[in-house]
């Protein structure tokens, strides 16, 4: 099976779309909840990935060890979420402070235009 073709069947799998699922529904709740918040997400998520990583793939039962990929894929993507939210939101806080700093500048600066000209 080439690279392509075993990607294409990660993508088009079930236990794939169930953990994009619950990523995406986790990602909504904490976006919107005041009880949850990006680093909860990332502190829950440790032990259920490190469980896959140590325990779920050597499990007898497929059903246990689909459970465990799904969970913890869910958690990862999850994570990979709050990170990108986390960023963004850093961003734009560093952008709105750009912007201010800005605007400051440009008001001081047409403040002091305006006394030199004798207006203010």
């Amino acid at each position: 099976m080439t690279s392509s073709a075993a990607r294409k069947s990660l993508f088009n799998s079930q236990r794939f779309k169930l953990a994009l699922g619950i990523a995406v529904a986790e990602g909504i709740i904490v976006a919107f909840a005041k009880d949850f918040s990006a680093w909860t997400v990332i502190i829950i998520s440790a032990p259920i990935i490190a469980f896959y990583f140590l325990a779920g793939r050597s499990l007898d039962s497929k059903t246990a060890r689909d459970a465990s990929w799904v969970a913890a894929a869910a958690q990862a993507l999850a994570v990979c979420l709050c990170i990108i939210w986390l960023v963004v939101g850093s961003l734009a806080l560093i952008g709105a402070g750009i912007l201010a700093a800005i605007a400051l500048v440009l008001l001081f600066g047409e403040r002091g235009a305006s006394k030199k000209t004798g207006q203010g």
